[in-house]
């Protein structure tokens, strides 16, 4: 099988007090899956514009592969807050490139070629990139080997309850913190159930593989069918936690992809995101001695 793992949706600059830094979580995605040992690739939409340029610049210097088109629109930007615990608050800029990414003939092949794909419910909020995403997810190949992940990340009312249920329906692996796993319970109507009950009826309902639920500093889960793992966050100093969850992702992804047992993976990939924590920006190099073990 081939090595091909997609993150495909958002790529912009998010704005942050001390400067602008590249963002999106497929690029981040993108970025740390190729950091271990996978051939990450950005699938999104860029203006024909300063800041577009600078994206794909960017992209170039860290090696980072991408099938990225340019679109008659801006090229998106966040505006981004940290409070006081280093905690990200967002202002998404709308009708930008990343809002219109085209479904072309060459995106057709690469998801034909593609062994595992990141989404999420930000870049289905407008029609094109919606109905991109999901031709390219019914293009993919089917298989037990084949992994779609629906990394939700609702961002402020940028989604719908019938493009969460599609996304459901779509993925095989779903990815929610604590927060979304609420604000769903209340959208599908079990809210008085509590955090793990709920997870097992969304995992059961559509079928999934596994469902990753993370709960900041009170740890992480893994569902699956016949088992849960569960790991503690470690206590780091944290930096920024922006592009934390993408880096747990991508590392997540990286050991399920070379077979390791679901605990194995997990336990790497909250040791992976609470490095990212530690430093400044969503896509910092990982040290040696963390990218070994996926190598």
């Amino acid at each position: 099988m081939n090595n091909i793992v997609v993150g495909m949706g958002e790529a912009l600059w998010d704005v942050l007090p001390e400067g602008k830094k590249i963002g999106g979580a497929p690029a981040n995605f993108a970025y740390h899956i190729a950091q271990l040992g996978w051939e990450g690739r950005v699938v999104s939409a860029v203006g024909n514009d300063k800041l577009g340029a600078e994206i794909l610049e960017n992209f170039n210097e860290k090696k980072l592969n991408y099938l990225i088109e340019e679109v008659p629109y801006p090229t998106g930007i966040v505006l981004v807050e940290l409070d006081n615990v280093g905690v990200p608050h967002y202002n998404i800029k709308e009708n930008v490139a990343w809002d219109n990414i085209p479904f072309t003939p060459q995106l057709e092949e690469l998801a034909k070629n593609t062994r595992a794909v990141c989404f999420g419910s930000l870049a289905q909020r407008n029609i094109v990139s919606r109905e991109t995403i999901n031709r390219f997810l019914d293009a993919m190949p089917d298989g037990e080997g084949q992994l779609k992940i629906f990394d939700i990340n609702l961002r402020q009312d940028f989604y719908t309850k019938e493009v969460l249920c599609n996304s459901f329906r779509k993925c095989n692996i779903l990815k929610i913190n604590d927060e979304e796993l609420v604000a769903i319970s209340r959208m599908f109507g079990y809210p008085g159930i509590d955090l793990q009950d709920k997870c097992w009826i969304l995992l059961a309902k559509y079928n999934l593989k596994m469902l990753i639920l993370t709960c900041g500093i009170n740890g992480s889960y893994v569902f699956t069918p016949g088992e849960v793992s569960f790991v503690n966050t470690p206590k780091v100093e944290v930096a920024d936690t922006v592009g934390a969850g993408d880096s747990f992702t991508a590392a997540f992804c990286a050991g399920i992809l070379k077979g390791m047992p679901i605990t194995e993976a997990h336990r790497l990939a909250v040791k992976i995101s609470a490095y990212v924590c530690t430093q400044n920006g969503a896509m910092p190099p990982v040290p040696e001695e963390l990218r070994k073990s996926f190598l």
